[in-house]
């Protein structure tokens, strides 16, 4: 008897330390918010393009929780599937919202762009969006 009471007491003490550690762990924080803008003259998904044609990408993002705001914005690029490249960062002072336009004009020679547009949010979460231009 006196083995088992001491079982449910070790049994309770350990149940109260786990309850006490999880409760302590940090939020793993939520994604910034990040997407493509739409409309007219905005190119917001996948796309076949002419040589040496205006092009512009806008994004809108925001932050998703109280203090997490966007402190970093960036844009690489891939040809042809080969390493990324940045071709734009921004360190961003005022994060609750966050919007950015693109404008370029498509490389003179046939080959396929992938474009990857990343945010990340104080406690270092990263959301991005991508979209594929072919140009031919």
């Amino acid at each position: 008897m006196k083995k088992a009471l001491h079982a449910v007491y070790a049994l309770l003490i350990i149940i109260i330390m786990s309850v006490s550690f999880a409760s302590c762990e940090k939020d793993a924080g939520k994604l910034p918010n990040i997407a493509f803008k739409t409309g007219t003259g905005y190119t917001s998904a996948d796309a076949t393009v002419a040589p040496n044609t205006a092009v512009k990408i806008g994004i809108n993002a925001s932050k998703s929780e109280g203090k997490d705001v966007i402190t970093k914005f960036t844009i690489t690029k891939s040809v042809d599937n080969a390493a990324a490249a940045t071709v734009y960062a921004q360190d961003v002072s005022n994060g609750d919202t966050f919007d950015y336009d693109y404008n370029f004009e498509s490389d003179s020679s046939a080959h396929v762009d992938k474009y990857t547009f990343t945010v990340v949010n104080k406690d270092g979460i990263v959301n991005s969006v991508s979209l594929t231009l072919t140009v031919q």
